[in-house]
């Protein structure tokens, strides 16, 4: 199994640590990962802009860099939804076909549907709250959506039970949105804000020391929100916690 490891523009200038954590942890279970370094940008942020025919260079440069590869991981619920779910359409201007959409994972979803991990090494002492984000619900089904109504679960918290010494708790309102969309923190900053204290205040009510979640792009606004407010709280992403003590 050849994996190439996709670690989005906000990871890789902001939380290079995570990146970091996914290339232990795969390599930790025996999976032969690669990181292609000429990968750039999916294109999410000029297609959300409303300048989608920009994106299509970056998804051809996508399909050229990981194209040799059986998996293409990725710990990020936006940017694995949009190359997933645009890419066909995008690529489909030109008249080519997508190669890399039908093989773009989010690492929890690998881990948990692909590898189907049933045990780890990793130790996390501490009471967490799990942030679902709404790529995460809605497109990548990392969990079930509250108004479908159908039987409850949560890929994530399925691999956090597997951590040693791990409280896991979940929010009010838990698959509701923290705010952040991308260009909507920005053309709505003032709402964003709002949704997002009203969200931190649900993940804070649990008693949790930390917020996690599989999206750093949640995580990022929230965390904006706590330390301009200077509120109790830290943030952590999923993987993170599941490559603890490697």
């Amino acid at each position: 199994m050849k994996v190439g490891l996709f670690i989005p523009c906000y990871v890789n200038a902001i939380y290079p640590e995570i990146g970091v954590a996914c290339y232990k942890l795969l390599d930790y279970l025996g999976v032969e990962v690669d990181y292609p370094v000429n990968q750039t940008c999916c294109g999410q942020p000029m297609a959300n802009a409303g300048f989608e025919d920009e994106a299509i260079p970056l998804a051809k440069s996508f399909e050229k860099e990981f194209a040799e590869y059986e998996f293409v991981v990725v710990p990020s619920g936006s940017c694995g939804s949009f190359v997933k779910l645009n890419y066909p359409r995008l690529l489909s201007k030109e008249g080519r076909e997508s190669h890399t959409s039908g093989k773009v994972y989010d690492f929890c979803e690998f881990l948990h549907d692909i590898l189907k991990v049933d045990k780890l090494p990793a130790k996390f002492p501490h009471k967490v709250s799990v942030h679902n984000s709404c790529h995460g619900v809605r497109e990548l089904h990392l969990s079930s959506a509250s108004e479908l109504n159908i039987p409850r679960y949560s890929k994530v918290k399925d691999l956090l039970s597997l951590v040693e010494g791990i409280e896991v708790m979940e929010p009010g309102k838990l698959d509701e949105c923290c705010g952040f969309g991308g260009m909507f923190a920005v053309e709505e900053q003032a709402v964003s804000v709002c949704i997002g204290q009203d969200k931190i205040k649900n993940h804070m009510a649990t008693g949790a020391e930390y917020i996690t979640g599989a999206d750093s792009s949640c995580l990022m606004h929230m965390q904006g929100i706590v330390e301009r407010e200077k509120l109790p709280v830290k943030f952590i992403h999923v993987v993170q916690i599941l490559a603890a003590g490697l």
